[in-house]
């Protein structure tokens, strides 16, 4: 069975690759914002000012379903990639990325660590940089979905930013969930 497979076959292959790793990240991220009651309707949110570039609650929704789609699109063809040189460390700082950023929301929204969220969120930045660099790599469509995710990543840092700055006390204005006592 020295046979090669036909671009049929291999769009096929992608395609299951893809079916496991976008829905999969759609829920993680979906699990990630919801446990950690993100976004408006979350009493603490909702007592912060807010930076006049705040975009509409509904937008986060959108642009993080999007993301996460371009996302699981960019793993599923790295996945695909066998024998590419790199897929082993691009796989491994897909998952890192893929961890901080489900980290966040519960960071922010649930812990109220404004300044821990921060340092996370430009931590994320540089390990997306370097994931969508080794995606890059090995197929330049891979490298290319993630760029959108890092426009983003850099819009929600300064968005954080300057939710910090203008709510020094922000740990402080409703008692974070995960400190709440019953």
């Amino acid at each position: 069975m020295n046979e090669i497979a036909s671009q049929g076959q291999l769009r096929l292959a992608y395609l299951r690759w893809a079916l496991v790793t976008v829905p999969a990240i759609l829920f993680l991220g979906f699990l990630s914002g919801r446990m950690a009651n993100s976004g408006y309707g979350n009493r603490w949110f909702d007592a912060l000012e807010k930076p006049a570039l705040m975009p509409p609650g509904w937008l986060f929704g959108v642009a993080w379903t999007i993301l996460y789609i371009l996302m699981g699109l960019a793993f599923a063809i790295v996945l695909h990639a066998r024998g590419a040189k790199g897929r082993g460390a691009a796989i491994a700082l897909f998952f890192l990325q893929l961890a901080m950023n489900l980290a966040w929301s519960p960071l922010f929204f649930r812990a109220h660590q404004v300044d821990g969220a921060l340092l996370l969120i430009v931590a994320l930045f540089a390990v997306v940089a370097l994931t969508a660099a080794l995606f890059w790599r090995i197929r330049r469509v891979a490298g290319l979905l993630l760029l959108p995710y890092l426009g983003w990543l850099a819009f929600a840092s300064f968005l954080n930013y300057e939710i910090g700055r203008l709510n020094p006390d922000a740990d402080t204005l409703v008692a974070p969930a995960l400190k709440t006592q019953l």
